[in-house]
């Protein structure tokens, strides 16, 4: 249980985002508590190849130091979702899914973003153990391997181009292209394998991914599924309180020092936009948390 329920910064989400907020607000000598489920970070299933300094680690090591520096510095956890947000003068107002009540003159939401699950038998299970949502963050650890792209908007089409550099062979899973003439043009000239007009049935291993199963019952034998249907901003806790979103309604829009358009409200991480990359969630992370703590201090002097 929390000994205070007041606090100067509450961070939402316990990614690299939120944890080096955390570290950051936290040696500026202010409250901090981060709410948020550590497995819900992206960078939880993955594996880092090409963050500075570090190589063969896994996120889920990253996340673990992360917090303990954050401890260490005197920030608290809590490991629970965030069902409400609410504004009240100048103080910000949470409750989460155990019905605990906690208040803070400053918010970082650092939730990153929910990927488009597919819904296929084996996807959950096979879920950083060959099922990855990020083609960017994972496609090295596929060289010279068979995969798999499912998804027709850019994402996946731009996906699978990017794979032809590191495996040795790139199939694409489609109901139909929705991308413009010149990328639908691109892929079809290139050495990926496009199968339009159907989707995947299930995806089949015993320790990790061997096989797809197509709709057709025809099965393809890949060692990585990369699933691109989009992604999106967890946004419905914060919008209600006016956060200005980009012009697609995706992402929070925050100035250089990562603040939105409310005052006390901060953002960092995925949830500000690509790339959807550690090093900028990291960097991102930093500048928020000393602004919030900033911020905080000035309100607590008002």
């Amino acid at each position: 249980m929390l000994k205070t329920t007041n606090y100067d910064v509450i961070i939402i989400g316990t990614g690299p985002a939120g944890l080096q907020a955390a570290i950051h607000a936290a040696r500026k000598r202010v409250s901090v508590l981060l709410l948020g489920k550590p497995d819900k970070s992206s960078l939880f299933w993955a594996h880092v190849e090409n963050f500075y300094a570090v190589s063969g680690m896994t996120g889920q090591q990253m996340l673990n130091i992360g917090r303990e520096q954050a401890v260490g510095f005197g920030a608290r956890f809590l490991e629970e979702d965030v069902l409400q947000i609410s504004h009240r003068n100048v103080l910000f107002d949470l409750i989460t899914e155990s019905n605990i009540t906690v208040d803070s003159k400053a918010l970082i939401v650092a939730t990153g973003t929910t990927r488009k699950k597919l819904g296929a038998k084996g996807e959950k299970e096979f879920l950083g153990r060959g099922v990855s949502y990020c083609v960017e963050c994972d496609a090295g650890f596929f060289r010279d391997e068979q995969v798999i792209v499912i998804g027709n908007a850019s994402a996946a089409v731009g996906g699978a181009l990017t794979l032809l550099d590191y495996a040795s062979r790139v199939d694409l899973v489609c109901e139909n292209l929705d991308v413009t003439d010149a990328l639908k043009e691109e892929i079809k000239k290139s050495d990926v394998i496009l199968h339009e007009g159907t989707g995947i049935e299930a995806i089949e291993g015993k320790n990790s991914v061997e096989a797809v199963v197509l709709n057709d019952g025809s099965r393809i034998a890949v060692s990585g599924v990369f699933i691109e249907l989009g992604a999106r901003g967890v946004m419905e806790l914060v919008t209600g309180l006016g956060v200005q979103l980009d012009e697609q309604m995706k992402y929070i829009e925050t100035d250089k020092k990562m603040a939105a358009n409310i005052s006390g409200i901060f953002a960092a991480g995925d949830i500000c936009g690509p790339p959807l990359q550690i090093a900028k969630a990291v960097g991102e992370g930093c500048v928020a948390g000393i602004g919030a703590a900033a911020y905080a201090k000035k309100v607590g002097k008002s």
